[in-house]
């Protein structure tokens, strides 16, 4: 590959090396492999169904270590324009006919005055055309509703990041998921009366957000007796990947200059690498539920978190044990049990290897990030799921997989994917530091071979792109893994506008 000059210094300036753009094109050139499965998971099979008394026993112990001295932050993936949820207005909006035609734009319109948007809406549109929303519905005048949500002249939806849209109402005004997100903290990841809350956003965002933030902090600092700590990073341009033709030669802006590509929500793994907490909760920013519904949220938050800290105690308890050369082979067996049964990390002849041999490997794979993982019951959402892998060591471990890194010719794990049993709503928890208090070098973790090759477009021209290892997927692959079974209640993502019309946001 040839690269000019120019090109040289556009890569420095991205804090990238040309070996790494180099080697990017190499990896879109050869492709990723898929991963080897050994099952879907399942409850009693890699999946923890907790009962009443167990979630009472998390929920104390979580409420335990609260009271501690320890650092608890909420981390809210929230970089995502919202563009995609009105994808079908856009469409309408083009369209050669000027009356709502599809259903999804019949139900957009027949239900415009449940939407939490609906006043402001209405605002606009009169002070740009001096008709309200009523008017300009009884004139037939569905697009200019349509162009004063989205275009930039009206509430310009279309570019604003999700976060910052009106999604729930309240008597006291209507609510963005940024702000539920804040209240949320305050409900289960509050600690010594702080609440440490990250957005991640995109770069043409930050202002906005932290215009949201000053106007409403304070009030919900007031109302949950709350201090809020609230901070922001984008994602790092140094993670950007270098975008490519069909025929795999670097592709190129009409000026010549090279063009670099976000390289998906794995890329966060370097910011979250950089929070310094015990423990983080992660969690997608259009997941939330008005305050009516939240009770269960916050309870199988309390359940998973309460589970985590309870399984980590035990693992730095083996660890002290392990790190000391304190151990008989009955103890390495406990030890190896627990790994297969809590952590359902198997090694086919683990048992058969002496106590040096097993005590190294022990120590390996309990000395790592740990996250417990909600999931949820499989309702056919598009998305990820619990699965059991091999890895590259040969052990089995559980991961969480995007339908990317199934291989399609394979009908029995095809099978296994259509077929699983429960979905990856994104519901994390993760302790970050080691038996010793010292964080864990996070993209340490990071399994690079579990990236994929996305088909995209830009002014027309078809490219490729590389998409880093998923932050809950790949980019957590050599993490220790638990899936506890959460209720399809605490899953609520708005995907279309259409989906605010749903009882749970209403």
């Amino acid at each position: 590959m040839m690269l000019t000059e120019k090109d040289l210094k556009q890569i420095a300036d991205r804090g990238i090396s040309a070996a790494q753009v180099e080697h990017q094109i190499e990896q879109i050139k050869a492709g990723f492999p898929f991963l080897k499965l050994e099952s879907a998971a399942a409850v009693g099979h890699g999946i923890v169904a907790p009962n009443a008394d167990d979630c009472e026993k998390y929920i104390n112990v979580w409420n335990r270590y609260k009271s501690g001295a320890h650092r608890i932050v909420k981390f809210v993936p929230a970089s995502g324009a919202a563009s995609r949820m009105f994808k079908d207005l856009f469409a309408f909006l083009h369209a050669d006919y000027d009356v709502p035609t599809t259903d999804f734009e019949k139900q957009f319109f027949e239900h415009i005055r449940e939407f939490a948007f609906r006043k402001e809406l209405c605002s606009q549109c009169k002070r740009n055309v001096k008709k309200s929303v009523c008017t300009l519905l009884e004139e037939g005048n569905y697009k200019e509703i349509v162009a004063e949500l989205l275009e930039a002249k009206g509430l310009d939806y279309g570019n604003l990041p999700k976060g910052l849209l009106l999604f729930h109402n309240y008597e006291d005004g209507p609510r963005t998921p940024m702000e539920e997100h804040l209240v949320e903290a305050a409900l289960y990841a509050a600690s010594g009366g702080e609440a440490n809350v990250h957005f991640t956003v995109s770069h043409d965002h930050l202002a906005l957000f932290e215009q949201k933030v000053a106007e409403k902090e304070e009030m919900y600092s007031k109302r949950f007796g709350v201090r809020y700590h609230i901070s922001f990073s984008e994602q790092k341009p140094s993670t950007d990947t270098i975008a490519v033709n069909l025929d795999n030669t670097p592709f190129r802006d009409e000026d010549g200059s090279l063009v670099f590509r976000p390289a998906g929500h794995g890329a966060l793994i370097e910011n979250l690498n950089e929070i310094d907490a015990d423990i983080i909760f992660i969690k997608n920013i259009d997941n939330v539920v008005p305050d009516r519904l939240k009770d269960e949220t916050v309870r199988y938050k309390q359940v998973i978190a309460g589970l985590l800290v309870d399984c980590q105690k035990q693992v730095f308890a083996y660890l002290d044990q392990l790190e000391n050369g304190s151990y008989t082979r009955q103890q390495l067996e406990e030890i190896l049990y627990f790994t297969e049964q809590t952590l359902c990390c198997c090694k086919a002849d683990a048992h058969e290897w002496d106590d040096e041999q097993l005590a190294v490997y022990l120590q390996k794979k309990l000395n790592r990030p740990m996250r417990v993982c909600g999931v949820v019951k499989n309702v056919g959402e598009p998305g990820g799921g619990p699965f059991l892998t091999y890895n590259q060591d040969g052990t089995v471990s559980p991961q969480i997989l995007e339908s990317s890194q199934i291989d399609k010719d394979n009908s029995t794990y095809v099978k296994m994917f259509t077929e699983g049993t429960h979905f990856n709503p994104v519901d994390l928890v993760c302790a970050i530091r080691d038996h010793h208090g010292k964080p864990f070098h996070l993209p340490d973790y990071v399994d690079p071979k579990t990236g994929f090759i996305s088909r995209k477009s830009k002014n027309g021209r078809d490219l490729k792109a590389l998409e880093l290892p998923g932050l809950w997927n790949g980019a957590m692959s050599d993490w220790n893994t638990i899936f506890v079974e959460v209720p399809l209640s605490t899953f609520n993502p708005v995907k279309t506008v259409n989906d605010l019309l749903r009882e749970q946001h209403q």
